[in-house]
């Protein structure tokens, strides 16, 4: 097994932790103990070297934050069903600043009546916000379950809308 590494990044909202091996980008995360990602992706063992990888992501993740980066350009390691990997898919053709819903992301895979699958799909998606589950909204635009938490998502949200 290649080497796991391991950086928390300070954002402005909240810590995200970030782990890469030698070639891609394994997790986004903003939850420093989650027993689900460790167990599937081994974090246990990452180290706190530097990381070539992880110091893109941060770059990438600064200039977010900043309004400068609308897209991100980083070798993400997917992990997940087909159906998974099509929600994901998904995920990234919601254009930045702008929101879909969890019915339409399931029409867009054709799986129109998926959309709790959708949901349970969005929520083991490891790379928050590289693949913005963030814009996922209620059918009536309501905020709804995310990661990171409501405040979060919705933070993340005005700040897509500010830097528009």
């Amino acid at each position: 097994m290649s080497k796991i590494y391991k950086k928390t990044y300070v954002s402005p909202l909240v810590p995200i932790y970030l782990y890469a091996d030698d070639t891609h980008l394994l997790a986004v995360s903003f939850d420093a103990n989650d027993r689900a990602l460790q167990k599937k992706l081994h974090l246990v063992e990452a180290v706190e070297e530097r990381s070539e990888i992880i110091e893109r992501t941060i770059e990438q993740l600064r200039d977010y934050f900043l309004g400068q980066r609308k897209e991100f350009d980083l070798p993400l390691k997917l992990s997940g069903t087909p159906f998974q990997l099509r929600a994901w898919e998904a995920l990234l053709k919601i254009p930045y600043g702008s929101s879909s819903s969890y019915s339409e992301q399931a029409i867009a895979i054709e799986k129109a009546n998926a959309v709790r699958a959708i949901g349970a799909a969005n929520g083991k998606n490891a790379h928050s916000i590289l693949i913005p589950c963030h814009r996922v909204v209620g059918k009536n635009g309501s905020l709804t379950g995310y990661a990171g938490g409501k405040e979060v998502k919705a933070a993340l949200l005005d700040h897509e809308q500010k830097y528009l």
